[in-house]
C-alpha cells in the first residue's frame, strides 16, 4: 500500500482544515451579506435567514442517511467529489439572478457539508499515530473556529467592497485550491481509514452517553450564545459598537478552546470532557448571576467560548475511542444530536426571552450544561486516554502535527 510521507500528511491535514474553514465560512455568511442579498434579490430579510436556518436543518436530516449510502467509498475519492459539489454550488450562488435558484445552490452545500463532518476526522487522524489523535483533531477544528474569527467578517467585508457575489466567488476559488491539495496529498486509502473500522475501544453504552451529553451541553451552549448580543447590551450595559470586538473576544477565545481540547485528549479522556462542560456550566450560570458587572461578562462570554470548543473539540477524539460500529457512522450520529441541539437551544431561548428576559437564556444554558455535567461523571468509561496499537503509516509514528 501506498504510504504517505510526513510532510505529505501534515500537508493533507492543512487542507482539510482549511475545507472545515470554508464549510463553516460559507453555512454562516449570509448572516453577514443579508442586507445585501435582500436587496439585491429583493427578498425579505427572513427569507435571507432561511439560507442558514434551512441549511442547518437539512444537515441534521441528511448526516447519516448519506453517510450510509457511501461509507464504502475512496476517502480521497469522496472528499473531492464533495469539494467539486462545494465549488460548482458556490459558483452557482455567485451566479444566481433569483432566491430559489441561491436556495437552491445552499441546499446542495449543505448536502455536501453534512457528509464531510462525518468522514473528515476520521479521515485526518488516519493519517497519524493514535497517540497524536487529539492534536490532530484539534487542527481539523481549528478551522471552524477561523470561520468565526477571520472567514465570516473577511466574507462580509468583501461583500460590502465588491458586492455579495464577490464573497461566494471567492469561497469557490478557495474550495477550488482545497480541492487539488486534496487529490494531490490525501493518499488513495489512508491508514486507518477504513470506514468500517470500529472505535480503538468500542463501547455502545458510552458512546449513546456521548451522544446524549452533547445534544444537552450544545443546546445550553445555544441557548445562552444565540442571544448573547441583546445580553452584553441590555444586561451587561455596552454599547452596541462594543459588540464586534466583545466577539471576537469570544471568537479568539473559542482558538484557544481547540488546542485546549486537543492537548487533554491526548492526555486524560475523562477531563477532557468533564473539564469542558464544567467551565461552561461556571460561565453560563455565572452570567445569569454576575453578567451585569462590564468585565465579569467579558471574561465569562470567553470562557463559555473556550469551553465549548475545548468540549467539541474532546467529543470528536472520543467517537474515535467508543464508536461501536463504523467510526464515521458514529460521528454522523454526534454531528446529528450537535446540529439538534443549535436548533433546540436557539428554541428555548426564544421561549424564555418574551417572559422571563435575556438573562433566563444564560440560566437555561447552564441548568442545561449542569445536567450534561451530571451525566458525563455518572459513569465516564476510561480515565487517561488508552495506550491502544497506532493506526498511523510506519515511519509516522514521531510525526506530531
Amino acid at each position: 500500500m501506498d504510504r504517505p510521507s510526513t510532510a505529505r500528511s501534515i500537508g493533507a491535514l492543512a487542507a482539510l482544515s482549511v475545507s472545515t474553514f470554508i464549510y463553516v465560512t460559507t453555512e454562516t455568511l449570509p448572516i453577514g451579506l443579508l442586507p445585501l442579498i435582500s436587496a439585491d434579490l429583493s427578498v425579505s430579510a427572513s427569507a435571507v435567514g432561511l439560507l442558514v436556518t434551512g441549511y442547518g436543518l437539512m444537515v441534521v436530516f441528511a448526516t447519516v442517511p448519506l453517510t450510509r449510502l457511501t461509507y464504502r467509498l475512496p476517502r480521497r475519492l469522496l472528499l473531492t467529489s464533495l469539494l467539486v459539489v462545494f465549488v460548482t454550488a458556490n459558483a452557482l450562488s455567485a451566479a444566481a439572478t433569483t432566491y430559489g435558484v441561491l436556495l437552491g445552490a445552499r441546499v446542495v452545500i449543505a448536502l455536501s457539508q453534512a457528509l464531510f463532518w462525518a468522514i473528515v476526522v476520521s479521515t485526518a487522524t488516519g493519517l497519524f499515530p493514535s497517540r497524536v489523535h487529539g492534536r490532530v483533531v484539534a487542527v481539523v477544528f481549528a478551522g471552524n473556529s477561523l470561520a468565526a474569527v477571520l472567514g465570516v467578517p473577511a466574507g462580509t467585508w468583501l461583500g460590502q467592497q465588491a458586492g455579495w457575489r464577490a464573497s461566494f466567488l471567492a469561497l469557490s476559488a478557495v474550495g477550488l485550491l482545497t480541492l487539488v491539495a486534496i487529490a494531490l496529498l490525501l493518499p488513495a486509502a489512508p491508514p486507518g481509514a477504513d470506514p468500517v473500522t470500529k472505535g480503538t475501544a468500542p463501547d455502545s453504552r458510552a458512546y449513546w452517553r456521548l451522544m446524549a451529553v452533547s445534544a444537552l451541553a450544545v443546546t445550553g451552549a445555544f441557548a445562552g450564545y444565540t442571544y448573547v448580543t441583546p445580553f452584553l447590551t441590555d444586561v451587561s450595559g455596552f454599547p452596541d459598537p462594543a459588540i464586534g470586538p466583545l466577539l471576537l473576544v469570544r471568537g479568539i477565545a473559542s482558538l484557544l478552546g481547540v488546542a485546549v481540547g486537543g492537548h487533554l485528549a491526548d492526555r486524560d479522556a475523562r477531563a477532557a470532557m468533564v473539564v469542558p462542560v464544567a467551565a461552561q456550566s461556571a460561565a453560563l450560570l455565572g452570567l445569569y448571576a454576575l453578567g451585569h458587572v462590564p468585565i465579569v461578562a467579558v471574561v465569562l462570554v470567553a470562557l463559555a467560548g473556550l469551553s465549548f470548543s475545548a468540549m467539541c473539540t474532546a467529543l470528536a477524539s472520543r467517537i474515535l475511542q467508543v464508536a461501536p460500529g463504523s467510526v464515521e457512522l458514529a460521528s454522523a450520529g454526534v454531528s446529528t444530536a450537535f446540529n439538534v441541539g443549535i436548533t433546540a437551544g436557539a428554541f428555548v431561548g426564544s421561549v424564555l426571552l418574551p417572559g422571563f428576559g435575556v438573562r433566563s437564556t444564560a440560566l437555561a444554558g447552564g441548568l442545561l450544561s449542569l445536567a450534561a455535567l451530571a451525566l458525563t461523571i455518572t459513569k465516564s468509561s476510561g480515565g487517561r486516554g488508552p495506550r491502544l496499537p497506532d493506526h498511523g503509516a510506519a515511519g509516522e509514528r514521531d510525526a506530531v502535527p
